[in-house]
């Protein structure tokens, strides 16, 4: 499974992705630059802000979830787009990281589509012998 990052997929009137990480923090991570993705092009996004982000939850399921409304949350209040996501704890129930970015800038900032957010729709972390996988469905 960890050989892609993430892959992009259509899903009837919404958006999805489908996420790869050798370890869970990886999935976390690249699920982070997947929807950073559908909002914008990551490349275009400078690491001008530092901005710690701290989520607890019931279980992993519900954790990335979380995480991904909060990054869109992020986006939508304070219009920070984020590239590069590191992960300095994670356990099935917390997780602990600093997220790089800049403000939103429409002349270097293309958007995409609105995410409004992430679903629990079809929602569940695999793993086989390659890594973690899982596919993620957007409300746009």
């Amino acid at each position: 499974m960890a050989k892609k990052t993430f892959k992009i997929i259509n899903h009837t009137a919404d958006v999805g992705i489908i996420v790869y990480g050798i370890t869970v923090k990886q999935l976390f991570s690249n699920a982070a630059l997947a929807l950073s993705s559908l909002i914008t092009e990551p490349k275009s996004i400078k690491e001008k802000i530092k901005r710690p982000v701290e989520i607890t939850s019931e279980d992993r399921d519900n954790l990335l979830v979380e995480w991904l409304n909060e990054l869109i949350y992020l986006f939508d209040v304070e219009h920070i787009l984020f590239k590069k996501f590191d992960i300095e704890n994670l356990n099935s129930k917390h997780i602990k990281a600093i997220c790089y970015g800049e403000k939103f800038d429409p002349l270097r900032h293309n958007i995409k589509r609105e995410v409004k957010a992430a679903t629990y729709h079809m929602l569940k972390i695999d793993r086989d012998s390659n890594g973690y996988g899982v596919q993620v469905i957007f409300d746009v």
